[in-house]
């Protein structure tokens, strides 16, 4: 039985970049400086800055594990006083996730979905601009608070009272304040992602006509919007319970600690899906590229997609299964977790096929994306042993949780960023990355990557806990691994970096469609793709297979 293929765009026309000097209704044109770059509203300009901000702050956090790493390179107290070692942990976390992966998520979305749906610019285009510019400031703020007396938040990226209240420095209500503003601006952003999909798609492009990079960051949106209030919240309620007399989460005044850790996992569960959604998008991109296939089974993606996001309200529990759960709730929450893996398995099975007899051939892109399929297969399995109550009550708080989440979020969601990046920098830049640099960065992540994470596991499983500056002689082996592949890992992105400054300043012309196999609508705009693309919309049609 031949599968139902989704349909393939092509364009009766393409519209290009307009004369010279033309100027559109949103913007006023100023042609360098830093003042264009301040007031732009063009979604590609935004694109960029919200990639380059997303790539400063991975290396900002990156620095951070390195100092962790290097402290646990041996037993003993070596580098940094276990305060400090604190402060670094909480930081790297915050960092990574709201500063790198996030930014760096929403910095294609900017760039892509309207060129993917035939859209103008987004449909917001001076909140984007606004959306863009509370990062930076958020930032500048949480980083401040390190130098603040007391020092900065040293209680985890998760913020559990009472280490957050009671025992935390004075900064914290900085610390509070920054995550705010950071999380005004994803829900600005969530709000403008929707409506430019909503209302902007080329004429005659349905929904189920989208890619499903725009799909699911059409279903990103709505969590990022359903559960970054419920974040606010919470924070405010620390905010209240540190500076006004409050007692949400203190005993002793009535409140219960477990209280918080409910309102924070019920939006931190929805955000671990916020941060990998988008790359199944990226890699059912990649992948029909360069199988040179249409993706299998559309369809069904789009649905597991739903499926993933509206099941990841049902299982914040998960991470709490050892403070005490009634017995109905912890098989409640195990069940749930388990069910999850049914969609997920979906898309692996559908991208595994996608390949099968495929004419296939292995550009740096593709090597991220099934490097990606692979590694985030991994994260899952492990994720489906946390999900098991008896189990995880071994597991909890040791390195094998640690080894599970950065499984999913480095070879899942921090991977996948980068294949993106080699295969959508022709169309950016106008040139093909360095196939050879390109390569040498893989592999070099790839073996890092492995190295670090993996002997995680055991020390896990033989009970080293996490977010420890000191460790017991047994686990040293382990430790001594995972720093030198954490030290390969962050040498090699200096590779990256100079892959994407050689792109932009030259290599081998890319023409429009730079990738044989591809055929979304972004690739029918001349490479560079000009400031302005689709000012005529062009008109989508369909092609049944």
């Amino acid at each position: 039985m031949t599968p139902k293929l989704p349909p393939r765009p092509t364009l009766e026309h393409s519209q290009g970049a307009t004369a010279a000097g033309t100027v559109d209704t949103h913007e006023r044109h100023y042609t360098s400086g830093p003042l264009r770059w301040l007031l732009t509203t063009n979604h590609k300009e935004i694109g960029t800055l919200y990639l380059l901000f997303s790539l400063t702050m991975f290396f900002v956090g990156g620095i951070m594990a390195m100092l962790i790493r290097a402290e646990l390179f041996q037993p003993g107290l070596q580098l940094i006083e276990p305060e400090f070692f604190n402060q670094m942990t909480t930081m790297h976390g915050l960092i990574m996730i709201f500063g790198a992966v996030m930014p760096g998520f929403v910095g294609l979305a900017n760039w892509m979905i309207p060129l993917q749906i035939g859209a103008p610019d987004m449909a917001l285009p001076r909140l984007n601009n606004f959306s863009f510019w509370l990062l930076p400031v958020a930032f500048l703020l949480l980083l401040s608070t390190m130098f603040m007396p007391g020092g900065g938040p040293n209680f985890g990226w998760t913020a559990y009272a009472p280490l957050s209240t009671t025992y935390a420095p004075p900064s914290t209500t900085f610390f509070i304040l920054a995550l705010h503003i950071a999380g005004i601006s994803s829900i600005l952003g969530a709000i403008n992602i929707i409506a430019t999909i909503l209302n902007l798609r080329a004429p005659g492009m349905r929904l189920m006509d989208m890619p499903m990079f725009v799909w699911t960051w059409l279903i990103t949106a709505f969590l990022l919007i359903l559960v970054m209030p419920v974040l606010a919240g919470a924070i405010t309620m620390l905010l209240l319970d540190i500076n006004f007399g409050t007692s949400f989460f203190s005993a002793a005044g009535g409140g219960d600690p477990v209280l918080y850790q409910h309102l924070f996992w019920f939006f931190g569960h929805p955000e671990v899906y916020i941060m990998i959604l988008p790359s199944f998008g990226i890699v059912s991109a990649i992948v029909p590229t360069f199988a040179r296939k249409p993706l299998f089974g559309y369809a069904s993606m789009v649905y597991a997609t739903v499926a993933i996001a509206l099941l990841s309200f049902l299982v914040w529990a998960h991470h709490m299964f050892s403070v005490g759960l009634p017995l109905a709730a912890e098989l409640f929450f195990m069940y749930t977790t388990m069910l999850i893996a049914i969609p997920t398995g979906v898309k692996v099975f559908n991208w595994v096929t996608t390949l099968f007899r495929g004419s296939i051939t292995f550009e740096t892109p593709m090597l991220f994306a099934l490097a990606f399929i692979v590694l985030f297969t991994i994260g899952g399995f492990s994720g489906l042993m946390l999900a098991i109550v008896p189990a995880d009550f071994q597991y909890h708080d040791t390195y094998f949780v640690v080894a599970h989440f950065h499984y999913v979020l480095v070879p899942g969601a921090v991977f996948s960023i980068m294949a993106a990046a080699y295969y959508w920098l022709p169309k950016w830049t106008g040139h093909y990355p360095d196939e050879r640099l390109g390569r040498w960065h893989f592999w070099l992540s790839v073996i890092g990557v492995n190295l670090l994470f993996f002997p995680m596991h055991f020390a896990g499983l033989a009970g080293m806990p996490r977010r420890i500056p000191d460790y017991a002689l047994q686990f040293t082996d382990f430790n001594v691994a995972a720093s030198l592949g954490g030290f390969l890992f962050g040498a090699s992105q200096l590779l990256f970096v100079w892959v994407v400054i050689k792109c932009v300043r030259g290599g081998v012309k890319a023409p429009a469609r730079a990738w044989e196999g591809a055929h979304d609508l972004e690739w029918s705009v001349p490479s560079p793709a000009p400031l302005h693309t689709f000012e005529t919309p062009p008109k989508f049609q369909r092609q049944h297979h």
